[in-house]
């Protein structure tokens, strides 16, 4: 028997948010945006390995989803900065419990805390 998928096709909402943050780096975006506005360049840094031609997919997606806000001044030489919207203010905040449950289950029950830890030990 089939269930009825629910609007979007999605059968429940993990996978609605899977859909908007599925990867290894949209998370690390979302993170690395949630501490500062950041150029291009400097998301660049703050996640390293990732290649320029995922990081400005994963962007453009991002985007499209209302999670990032991309704003360009119009300047010369062009100044593009990325930005967390309102929804994505409130999905990094609802990604909080799953790095904390990260946190716990990699480095045992010294863990605690509610602050993103650093970049080289979230992988």
């Amino acid at each position: 028997m089939t269930r009825p998928s629910a609007p979007g096709g999605y059968v429940c909402g993990i996978d609605a948010a899977m859909a908007v943050v599925g990867g290894k780096w949209k998370v690390l975006i979302l993170w690395a945006l949630g501490e500062q506005v950041c150029r291009f360049g400097e998301l660049r840094r703050l996640v390293p390995g990732v290649t320029e031609k995922v990081l400005a997919s994963h962007l453009r997606e991002l985007e499209a989803d209302g999670i990032v806000h991309r704003e360009v001044y119009d300047e010369v030489p062009p100044r593009v900065e990325y930005s967390l919207t309102p929804l994505g203010v409130s999905l990094n905040a609802a990604l909080e419990p799953l790095g904390a449950w990260g946190r716990q289950h990699v480095f045992g029950a010294g863990a605690s805390g509610t602050s993103a830890p650093a970049a080289s030990s979230r992988t």
